[in-house]
């Protein structure tokens, strides 16, 4: 299952707009800007749908016309805008809807939906199982509530492939009796909402760290957890920490900080258009634009990462040698450094998640490689970019790949460098077409294309 992440964020955000703390500074600092928390599954089942929900799938380039079951989980505002029912009643020809949910949720609904609209309510509460389409879904108990015990909820889902997640916003730690509905489930991913940071203290509906770490350790005890289970931290607040420290405390019991707009892959690799791959990052920015740095976030989480250098060696540039041990430096002690051009053949063997920099790199000892420069034969060139994409594209694990952003506006005073430019254009655009996800960096900023 291929769930996207529409929003990470507690219900006024991090950062709150109107909050001038330091870990509100710090996420807008470093454009770590998360909304509302949702998600989307298979571009077919959703999971709650604040008011921000609807224009923040349209910025990540998701349509939503294809969703057919909402899960809702309570009716708190930040969960549940029923205006988007009637948003989607203005297009003819969308289908049914089912609405899931408890009937008190629902029930703020029903006035937003026309009487010609095909939207179906399907009250449910703790205990309950449906099947929706490919998806089993079985309703547990949120220590949440918006007027009474029991209107509000969790979720445990299963695909058809057998892949399962567990959606836990919001909650307060459970009692001991609530662990025993998912005992043994051996979670794919588990999305738990992690609100308060070091304030847990403000909410007993709601997790801080500590109530994080309880039940996550609680999960393990139980079997709902495993070593392999991808533990996303959601629903986050102004409350915790600055991120890069959110982070590590984060990573102090297995798990990380979900992102918005990040794609998880729930039950190893994803098939689409019967492709088995991984997720496809590009990331691509000018100079010292901060690329390197960002597309290393993006991994910053994985225990294992292969790094490479896609230039190779450089026996002797002593410069290039300054550079590459100040990239080492910083990386994670877990990560493997490999400098080789083979990138395509990394590609195809890879069951870590791959790191890629740079694709200017790569290109260069092609044409290298090619004796392009003397020749101007790009036979061979070409060859290697039509290799490199199909391994790209078929890629099994998680792979991020950076390149260079060349020429923006300049024309090289020498004809190698014109050459250089354009074939660099050329890959840069054949490698976004075929990604997942595509960020350009400007002067530290991320934007998203894709």
């Amino acid at each position: 299952m291929e769930v996207v992440l529409l929003g990470t964020g507690a219900a006024d955000g991090w950062p709150n707009p109107f909050c001038r703390c330091a870990s509100c500074v710090d996420a807008a600092a470093t454009s770590e800007i998360r909304g509302q928390t949702a998600a989307l599954v298979d571009d077919t089942l959703m999971l709650d749908c604040g008011p921000e929900i609807p224009g923040a799938a349209a910025r990540f380039g998701r349509s939503l016309a294809g969703v057919r079951y909402v899960l809702v989980t309570h009716a708190h505002s930040d969960h549940l805008g029923p205006q988007m029912l009637l948003s989607r009643s203005w297009v003819h020809g969308l289908g049914e809807l089912q609405l899931v949910g408890p009937a008190e949720a629902l029930d703020t609904c029903r006035d937003w939906v026309g009487p010609d609209d095909p939207v179906t309510f399907v009250p449910v509460a703790a205990g309950d199982r449906i099947q929706l389409g490919d998806y089993d879904v079985r309703v547990l108990p949120a220590r949440h509530r918006v007027f009474a015990d029991g209107d509000a909820v969790l979720y445990d889902v299963t695909g058809a492939d057998g892949a399962r997640f567990l959606w836990a916003t919001d909650t307060g730690m459970w009692p001991r009796p609530f662990f025993d509905s998912v005992a043994g489930a051996r979670y794919d991913t588990v999305f738990l909402e992690e609100t308060f940071g070091d304030h847990d203290d403000l909410s007993s509906g709601h997790l801080g760290l500590n109530g994080f770490r309880k039940m996550v350790e609680s999960m393990r005890a139980v079997g709902a957890a495993t070593d392999s289970t991808d533990l996303v931290a959601v629903h986050l607040g102004h409350h915790n920490p600055p991120v890069g420290e959110l982070r590590r405390r984060l990573a102090e019991v297995g798990a990380r900080p979900g992102r918005d707009g990040e794609t998880v892959t729930v039950g190893g690799v994803a098939s689409i258009d019967g492709t088995t791959r991984g997720h496809r990052t590009f990331v691509t920015g000018g100079a010292r634009s901060g690329k390197s740095r960002y597309a290393e976030a993006l991994l910053g989480d994985a225990a294992e990462v292969v790094y490479v250098a896609a230039g190779g060696r450089r026996a002797d540039d002593p410069d290039w040698a300054r550079r590459v041990e100040l990239h080492r430096a910083r990386r994670p002690a877990s990560w493997t450094t490999l400098e080789t051009t083979d990138v395509p053949g990394v590609l195809r063997s890879a069951s870590s998640p791959i790191l890629i920099e740079c694709l200017g790199t790569w290109l260069t000892a092609r044409l290298d490689h090619h004796e392009v420069w003397d020749s101007g034969d790009l036979t061979g060139v070409r060859g290697d970019v039509a290799e490199l994409l199909d391994a790209w594209q078929s890629c099994e694990a998680p792979v991020v790949a950076v390149s260079n952003e060349a020429g923006s506006g300049v024309v090289p005073a020498t004809a190698s460098g014109r050459l250089f430019r354009d074939e660099l254009g050329r890959l840069n655009a054949a490698i976004a077409d075929t990604s997942d996800s595509v960020v350009l960096m400007v002067a530290g900023q991320a934007l998203t294309i894709r």
